[in-house]
């Protein structure tokens, strides 16, 4: 994050004796560090040592679903046609992969029984449909539709529905840290006024579920690919108070203030966040350009350095013809793309546009999966014929 946030009890000063109250047992203190020791950093006040656990094993390790030799196209498929049962980890499915990230979808339809950790990886978790609580040992964050929840790597969590109708998330994982953009904030990490967004646009955790429960409570530790259970003797959210720079946070996407030019301007104006490998857009109704001759829709355009993925939220979605709400286009590196026929003559004149959309586009080829090849538009790569 790009400001100072504290919850809960803390000491006069760090790395100092803080006694509970009984005055002879101390709260164990824990930094959590990025970058070694030259990063964000937070520290936190546990009940008790973060180090104590009774057994842990490996359990079977996540499924590769590389799609071998999948070809150089453009692909579109709908996440919604395929389904997994579980809860916020367990449902999740792998589209979209490579040696830096990995995006899912996820149907959610019942609550976990245990505390999850990406040891890894952060995470991005965009809630499309659904609402209830993120809670970690940070504290809880309310979330919503159109909530984006950012992850930071090591957090303990667990995600709580309030029902299980029509839930849906996307998630992107990645091995380096989600961070809003340097030049939406000023020399003091406060955001500018160009920004996309504010400070008070933030929802932030609130340390309202801590607890010095003891017992056998299971956090599943993913790392890569492979998947460790660990039994520890006291309640994962032990944290009497914690502050720093480092934390969970969530920003809606009907909060983001889109840009807009005399004429069409690129995806990098609908940046929110960026990694050290990809950056993630959020494109949100707005004014087209004003320009007496402008073309609104974008113009055809070849990404010889990154590839390309977009969700589809809700709208009409301008330069596409067939997606829906929860579809996805995957446009890769070395083939040109942009709209279909019909689109770009059919946007002239037009005044706004409607849509909701997540856009990544990494610095290296992203690759499909398995499940990709199971419910993709087999046609897409033809669309742009007349």
């Amino acid at each position: 994050m790009s400001f100072y946030y504290k919850q809960g009890n803390l000491p006069k000063k760090k790395h100092t004796t803080f006694y509970k109250e009984d005055g002879i047992s101390l709260y164990r203190e824990e930094l959590v560090s990025t970058k070694g020791f030259s990063g964000v950093y937070t520290n936190k006040y546990h009940y008790d040592m973060p180090t104590k656990t009774l057994s842990y094993s490996e359990l079977e390790s996540l499924p590769e679903d590389k799609w071998e030799n999948a070809p150089l196209a453009h692909f579109h498929f709908p996440t919604d046609k395929l389904k997994k049962e579980g809860d916020f980890f367990t449902s999740r499915i792998p589209y979209l992969h490579n040696d830096k990230c990995t995006i899912y979808a996820a149907r959610p339809n019942s609550n976990p029984n245990y505390f999850y950790k990406n040891a890894y990886s952060a995470e991005y978790i965009f809630v499309h449909r659904g609402s209830g609580e993120f809670r970690s040992d940070y504290g809880v964050l309310q979330f919503e539709a159109g909530d984006q929840i950012v992850v930071p790597h090591g957090t303990i969590y667990q995600m709580f529905f309030d029902s299980f109708d029509d839930n849906k998330l996307l998630i992107v994982e990645s091995i380096s840290a989600f961070e809003i953009p340097k030049h939406f904030r000023n020399e003091y990490g406060q955001l500018e006024e160009h920004a996309p967004y504010e400070e008070r646009d933030f929802k932030l955790p609130l340390l309202s579920n801590s607890t010095d429960e003891k017992g056998e409570y299971k956090i599943l530790i993913k790392a890569g690919k492979r998947l460790f259970e660990y039994i520890q003797p006291h309640h994962p959210f032990d944290l009497v108070g914690w502050d720093g720079f480092l934390y969970p946070f969530a920003f809606n996407i009907k909060n983001y203030n889109p840009k807009v030019g005399r004429i069409h301007l690129p995806p990098p104006v609908h940046l929110v966040f960026t990694t050290e490998q990809f950056v993630l857009c959020n494109f949100n109704p707005r004014p087209f350009d004003w320009h007496e001759n402008s073309i609104p829709a974008p113009y055809y355009h070849s990404n010889i350095e990154s590839a390309e993925m977009l969700y589809y939220i809700e709208g009409d979605f301008m330069s596409r013809k067939g997606v829906s709400s929860g579809s996805v286009t995957l446009h890769p590196m070395g083939i040109p793309h942009g709209p279909q026929p019909g689109k770009t003559e059919a946007s002239i004149g037009t005044k706004s546009t409607s849509e909701y959309a997540v856009m990544v586009d990494t610095f290296e080829p992203l690759y499909p999966t398995l499940n990709v090849k199971e419910c993709m538009d087999e046609n897409y790569p033809y669309s742009w014929l007349e």
